[in-house]
């Protein structure tokens, strides 16, 4: 079982959120504690909190696919599985009761095995994304705390060459990762390295995510809510919803529920508190996370 993070850790691990290559200076000034405190933090949280560079999600989810893939009980594990090792197959969630997938996949429907094992596919085609999980924030640092951590906006175009794209791939899986052990991974020496990850983050093309499981927040309860909405309300709720601090993530989507919001809620109480929250909606299906299989980043859990 997931332990909760102290009251520390949990604002240092917020603070990646806002910048997930912040220092320990950085952060220690902005929360008001010590380097050394902040530096001790980030030690304890590597096993728990991962840090990963995603793309844009309002451009590199063109073209994705929100897949609810219907499967017989006792094969979800072995699909989810699959699907999760498949590099265009950005998430991937087992729904509670064991016998539907929800995923979502870049190019259209990944391969699915055929014969009994699949009972149903839905495959809707996202239209327009709201925000994503690198937009989710804990709500736990001051809005003067959140500005003191904002990188700049990004302030160049800048079309990546082959060592630019070498040193985005390793942020893929660490964001974190220091100049030297960088500039080895891509075999360039440290002093280009850092140029080329300066003129990238200025670029806006290192994008950070927090991936760690939600319950080291207090928040027991991951649930997707798959609303129809009414066309002419479509942008409006979008917005609201991305700007609700308890969702990580919403897309306009093809089919009868043309919005989907995933949330994370500290007990099914506040699932109900925000499901009764959402007025003027005709119609809406919640279904509970039984276990995230894969989240941002290159990896996916065992």
């Amino acid at each position: 079982m997931t332990a909760m993070l102290s009251e520390l850790d949990q604002r240092v691990a917020s603070a990646l959120q806002v910048d997930g290559r912040a220092g320990p200076g950085r952060i220690a000034d902005a929360l008001g504690v010590s380097a050394r405190t902040v530096a001790r933090s980030l030690t304890r949280l590597a096993g728990t909190v991962r840090v990963v560079r995603v793309p844009d999600a309002r451009h590199g989810l063109r073209g994705a696919t929100l897949l609810r893939v219907r499967v017989l009980r006792g094969r979800v594990e072995v699909l989810a599985d699959a699907l999760a090792k498949r590099p265009e197959v950005l998430f991937v969630d087992v729904l509670a009761g064991g016998e539907e997938i929800s995923a979502v996949a870049l190019g259209g429907t990944p391969p699915l095995p055929t014969g009994q094992a699949v009972t149903a596919v839905q495959a809707l085609a996202v239209m327009h994304v709201f925000s994503d999980a690198a937009d989710w924030r804990t709500g736990l640092l001051t809005a003067d705390e959140v500005g003191a951590l904002t990188p700049p906006p990004a302030t160049a175009e800048h079309t990546p060459d082959r060592l630019d794209l070498l040193i985005l791939d390793a942020l893929t899986d660490d964001a974190r990762t220091g100049p030297a052990e960088l500039a080895a991974a891509v075999g360039a020496p440290e002093s280009t390295t850092r140029r080329r990850v300066d003129r990238l983050a200025a670029a806006g093309l290192v994008r950070t995510c927090v991936v760690a499981d939600p319950r080291a927040f207090g928040f027991h309860v991951d649930a997707n809510v798959w609303l129809t909405v009414p066309p002419g309300r479509l942008d409006e709720l979008g917005k609201a919803l991305a700007r609700n601090t308890s969702v990580h993530g919403v897309l306009a989507t093809t089919g009868a529920t043309n919005l989907m919001a995933a949330v994370f809620c500290r007990d099914l109480p506040d699932l109900y508190r925000f499901v009764t929250g959402l007025t003027d909606v005709p119609a809406a299906e919640v279904t509970v996370v039984g276990s995230a299989v894969k989240r941002a980043g290159k990896r996916h859990s065992p």
